[in-house]
C-alpha cells in the first residue's frame, strides 16, 4: 500500500507518542523504545574480527534422521525387543488353534 503522510500527520505522531527526548503527552508513561543496536549492520557485525575469534568453531558433524518406530503389535521383532517371552506365548495359541481345529475336523 502507498501511503502518503503530511508534514502536520508527523507532528501529530509526535504529540501522540512522544520523542526520544520527550516523553508522550497523550499517553502517561509511554516514552518511544529506545533502539538495542547502535550499529544495525549485522553483516558486517559478524563478519568483523572481534567477534570472530570469541565465536566457538561450527558443529559440522552430520545428524541422521531417526528411524520411525516400530509398532510391537505389528512388528514381531519389536515386540520380541519388549517382551522375550511372547514368543512363548504366540507358540502356544498357534497350537492351541491347531488343535481346536483337529479337534473340530473330527
Amino acid at each position: 500500500r502507498f501511503c502518503i503522510w503530511t508534514a502536520s500527520a508527523f507532528k501529530k505522531l509526535d504529540t501522540l507518542y512522544g520523542t526520544w527526548k520527550k516523553p508522550s503527552a497523550a499517553k502517561s508513561n509511554w516514552n518511544l523504545p529506545m533502539p538495542k543496536m547502535a550499529n544495525t549492520d549485522l553483516s558486517k557485525l559478524l563478519k568483523s574480527e572481534e567477534i570472530r575469534k570469541v565465536l566457538r568453531a561450527p558443529n559440522r558433524t552430520v545428524v541422521k534422521a531417526k528411524k520411525t518406530k516400530a509398532n510391537p503389535l505389528k512388528n514381531i521383532r519389536a515386540l520380541l525387543k519388549l517382551n522375550p517371552y511372547a514368543a512363548v506365548i504366540k507358540k502356544q495359541g498357534e497350537l492351541a488353534t491347531a488343535n481346536n481345529t483337529r479337534k473340530n475336523a473330527a
